[in-house]
């Protein structure tokens, strides 16, 4: 049994607490616990006057209690009543035992004389007459758990059950020790992490001071902010270089040190963010409306998301008459808008933005042109009616043509298209004042569809006129997609050329191609990650990619197209370009030399090959010509191929 002497204490800081049993100051163990004294495993020499002495600069007070224990032993030990108690619970076990707790469970009692049994588990440190005791959570629970034990450190333990006629009998005494504690490394001390880029951050940390095993490695765990998964790698030392991060993206990292009994206490997370760049893409929507004949209004939106790479500082926009780039002009702003003034009438100016932060500008907006009106029309009124409405229907689509209103001296700033079936309020376009047709797309077949077409001005909406037409019945079903193809193989030939091949399973077995297909092959290398796909055109099976990097991971994938059918990409294939090697250059003299009749002229071969190694040993040149012969030259056997008058690279080695 325990029991707890509360004490609250106020006052000025600094104040010291200390208790004190008979006169003699209780000193902190095991069973003595501060700073409400807590005396755990009552024995009945525990009795006394307990006192609790407060003291600071101003003076000491105390509280004091009197600790009585009566029949101790009557909580252990049967009841001397008349009415039946339990007998011993039976089986006494330890089936789980740890480094700091231990599971017992027992059988019911062989008499249990009742229903709704309760049991008391009784503990000691083996050699000692302190017992501490555990009640089970609830009637008929016949396990228990003891925690906040010692490692490497044998207890005894018995069990005791209670009827409604008190406690019954003990069951035998059982000793158990606990598992030795074996030590995992703590939390690895000073861990920084510092921004030394827009793509990378260095972190640095010292060795965990604690753990009874050398360090093996570190684990170093790091995610995106926002990102629920969180990515790992094995680090050897005590600091590190992470690379390929986002630009301007906070990341949350920590570190976990190992040895042989496993991992350890993790650090706090520290958050960083690379460093900015300059935004990665222009700003959306870039549109440009003619006021009058001598100022346009420029609007636009942000860079997309994610693209910004920093703090947005503001936008740069250069606008021209015409194309001529001399005559540029340049205007910062960090509005979405601007008006240009001051222009030349009847004249087309052309405009782009770009975004910009603290790291300079990003790249821009394609150029969009608009042209100022000749003479200032009027707008204190809305347009009038356009003067004809033509539509041309299709299977899926409908084409429409019109005629501005008759009276021109109104403005127009442009025009709204509505299209349904039925009803020409299911769907609106609005486009420009100077566009004469408009091709309605995605429509279904065979449909009556309504169309009203208006004009439009900073005043209102005109008089719409109206038009239907029915699209046409779908002659033939939608074309299948093409089947991907398949077996796509990159073979590196040297520092900066892969041949990349692939089958075809819609064609015949002989894998002829006879009919106007075309492939299409895309590659790119992830460093860095937002690189784009180039790509390429060829009727073969197979294409070599030229002009790589050395040293660089590839991957390639091909599609397949014929008429209007395409298919979707296929299986990526990987591979890396070899590394860029010495070149030395050996002029060949003029030759003329014949070989199954094909004519040789003079050619520069550029040969790699390593120094150090021994020239005198024959060599070869490594090529997939189908036409070769041999010559020597200094003892080295080189291949020489059919080729044009060019440069000619190749990687030679030992035969």
């Amino acid at each position: 049994m325990d029991i707890i002497f509360e004490c609250d204490v106020t006052g000025s800081l600094p104040l010291t607490v200390k208790w004190m049993k008979d006169g003699d100051t209780v000193i902190p163990s095991d069973y003595f616990r501060m700073h409400n004294l807590q005396v755990l495993g009552l024995v009945k020499s525990d009795e006394g006057f307990y006192q609790c002495l407060a003291e600071n600069d101003a003076g000491n007070v105390q509280a004091s209690a009197q600790l009585i224990i009566l029949d101790l032993g009557k909580l252990a030990f049967p009841s001397e009543r008349n009415d039946p108690t339990p007998s011993a619970p039976r089986d006494v076990v330890a089936s789980l035992v740890s480094t700091r707790f231990i599971k017992l469970t027992w059988r019911l009692p062989a008499e249990p004389h009742g229903e709704n049994i309760t049991y008391s588990v009784f503990y000691s440190l083996e050699g000692t007459n302190r017992e501490r005791v555990e009640n089970t959570s609830g009637p008929g629970e016949m396990l228990v758990t003891i925690q906040n034990l010692v490692p490497d450190t044998k207890y005894t333990f018995r069990v005791v059950a209670s009827n409604a006629n008190g406690p019954g009998e003990s069951s035998t005494p059982l000793t158990v020790a606990t598992q030795l504690e074996v030590q995992v490394p703590c939390a690895a001390p000073n861990l920084q992490v510092v921004s030394v880029s827009t793509a990378s951050v260095t972190l640095s940390w010292e060795r965990p001071m604690t753990g009874n095993a050398e360090i093996q490695t570190y684990r170093l765990f790091y995610s995106e902010k926002g990102r629920d998964s969180e990515q790992d790698m094995d680090v050897t030392g005590l600091s590190y270089t992470m690379t390929g991060l986002k630009r301007f993206t906070e990341y949350s990292f920590r570190v976990v040190a190992y040895n042989k009994h496993g991992p350890g206490v993790s650090t706090e997370d520290v958050v960083v963010r690379t460093l900015s760049d300059v935004p990665s893409a222009p700003p959306q929507n870039l549109t440009l409306e003619v006021l009058n004949s001598t100022s346009i209004m420029v609007r636009w939106q942000p860079p997309p998301a994610g693209t910004l790479n920093g703090e947005l500082t503001g936008y740069k926009l250069r606008y021209r008459k015409g194309l001529r780039r001399a005559d540029a002009m340049e205007i910062s702003t960090t509005q979405l808008f601007q008006l240009i003034e001051g222009l030349e009438k009847g004249k087309v100016y052309t405009v782009r933005v770009s975004a910009s932060t603290v790291n300079g500008s990003g790249p821009t907006t394609e150029w969009i042109a608009a042209e100022t009106f000749e003479n200032d029309l009027d707008e204190s009124q809305v347009p009038g009616v356009p003067s004809s409405l033509h539509v041309r229907p299709l299977v899926n689509r409908i084409v429409v043509s019109w005629t501005p209103p008759e009276n021109q001296d109104v403005l127009v700033r442009g025009y709204k298209i509505g299209y349904g079936i039925g009803s020409p309020h299911a769907h609106t376009v609005t486009l420009d004042y100077k566009q004469r047709f408009y091709s309605i797309d995605n429509l279904d077949p065979s449909s009556h569809y309504v169309i009203t077409l208006k004009a439009f001005n900073n005043m209102g909406e005109g008089i719409p006129i109206y038009n239907s037409a029915t699209t046409r019945p779908q002659s033939a079903p939608d074309p299948t997609p093409m089947l991907p193809p398949v077996g796509v193989q990159a073979t590196v030939l040297s520092h900066d050329t892969v041949k990349v091949s692939w089958a075809d399973n819609s064609l015949a077995k002989n894998q002829k191609i006879t009919d106007s297909r075309y492939y299409t092959i895309r590659w790119k290398t992830n460093i860095p990650a937002n690189t784009k796909y180039k790509t390429a055109n060829t009727t073969t099976l197979f294409h070599t990619v030229t002009s790589l990097k050395p040293n660089t991971l590839y991957e390639f994938s091909v599609m397949v197209t014929k008429s209007r059918r395409s298919s979707t990409w296929s299986m990526t294939a990987h591979g890396t370009t070899f590394e860029s090697s010495k070149i030395t250059h050996i002029h060949i003299p003029n030759y003329v030399m014949t070989f199954k009749s094909i004519l040789l002229y003079k050619m520069y071969f550029v040969i790699s090959y390593n120094l150090s190694v021994d020239v005198n040993k024959t060599w070869v040149l490594s090529t997939c010509a189908q036409y070769f012969f041999v010559c020597n030259i200094k003892n080295l056997c080189i291949k020489y191929i059919k080729l044009k008058t060019q440069m000619f690279s190749a990687r030679m080695h030992a035969k």
